[in-house]
């Protein structure tokens, strides 16, 4: 049975298992001072044409997120973010177990706009209030759909004109960035963003997240939050490793294996739609959501993995197919032609 649940089901891509494995006699100093990691940041510093930018490797994506907001956010100051945010909903209250409000707006499509952002500026206008400070986003989004260029720039154009923070949840940021109606690049990302990250996990890692702090405002002391939140690891070479490897040659492996992943997803999603089922939107990156009853979705599970995003209505779910760096396209025409008998 092939699973379609997420994009991290699968080990790691043999380019970073070789890597590891080469290296692995090797003696190196700890906590990410090892010539592996300097070497990744050094990549992701040049990739983005920001040689003043800070780059931190950390395991995981709630991890990263955690750490940022509170080390950027003093006691009184929240985060703007949509409700469907992987903060609001996925992250068990970690922002929140530090202390810090999260002010969710609905957006659209999974997206933040201006106007949101101004709205809650709007609303919070004393002190016996939570003061806005934060703006999060992630790209692509939840809900499998990607910000323009234009969009990021208005953003950033908002939070400036607003001394507001402006920072983006990347885990999938290969994928929005390979996007078909992507126009942005990494290094447009790091312009408009005072703090982002580089999402390793769910795109042919083993584990780990890059940081990118651009606002200088916020690098100072960010390795003693890292420390304190249990986050610095001994071992550290093994994310600078696989950064290495993903960001050779102009980042050529992690734009590849970002690129698979959304080309599976859209043969997928054609395939849902050209044999009558309906999307809860159209996603451009690599997640789907299809609108299934709850009979068909049975009947499927038998045979692909996937996951109940949320009820649809009575008798119908709203159910998310991820694909990943590593999904063989056997498996989506398998899937595809399972749809064929339900047309």
């Amino acid at each position: 049975m092939y699973s379609f649940v997420n994009d991290y089901s699968e080990g790691a891509h043999q380019a970073i298992l070789d890597n590891l494995i080469k290296s692995n006699m090797e003696q190196s100093p700890g906590y990410g001072e090892d010539e592996y990691t300097q070497k990744a940041k050094n990549l992701i510093k040049s990739h983005i044409k920001n040689d003043k930018a800070e780059v931190h490797l950390v395991v995981g994506g709630t991890q990263v997120n955690l750490i940022s907001i509170c080390a950027f956010l003093r006691p009184h100051e929240a985060v703007i973010a949509v409700t469907t945010g992987h903060i609001c909903v996925h992250e068990a209250g970690a922002i929140e177990a530090v202390g810090h409000r999260i002010v969710s707006v609905e957006g659209q499509d999974g997206k933040l706009y201006p106007e949101n952002i101004q709205s809650v500026l709007d609303t919070h206008i004393d002190y016996h209030m939570v003061k806005p400070k934060l703006v999060y986003i992630s790209n692509s989004t939840e809900v499998g759909t990607v910000y323009t260029l234009e969009e990021l720039k208005n953003l950033s154009a908002i939070c400036k004109k607003n001394n507001l923070i402006l920072y983006i949840d990347g885990a999938r940021l290969g994928s929005a960035l390979t996007s078909e109606t992507n126009q942005a690049t990494m290094a447009d990302v790091a312009k408009c963003a005072d703090a982002f990250y580089i999402g390793g996990t769910k795109n042919g890692a083993l584990f780990g997240e890059a940081l990118v702090i651009t606002n200088p405002l916020l690098q100072e002391d960010f390795k003693y939050f890292i420390k304190q939140k249990g986050a610095l690891l001994a071992k550290g070479r093994l994310l600078g490793i696989q950064f290495a490897t993903l960001f050779e040659n102009e980042a050529d492996l992690f734009y590849k294996l970002a690129r698979h992943s959304n080309i599976m997803a859209n043969k997928l999603q054609q395939g849902f739609t050209e044999n009558g089922f309906k999307l809860l939107i159209t996603s451009t990156s690599n997640q789907v959501f299809v609108i299934l009853p709850k009979t068909i979705y049975e009947l499927l599970s038998l045979e692909f993995k996937s996951s109940i995003w949320e009820p649809y209505c009575d008798d119908s779910y709203i159910v998310r197919f991820v694909t990943s760096w590593a999904t063989p396209e056997k498996e989506v025409d398998k899937l595809i032609a399972a749809l064929k008998k339900f047309k």
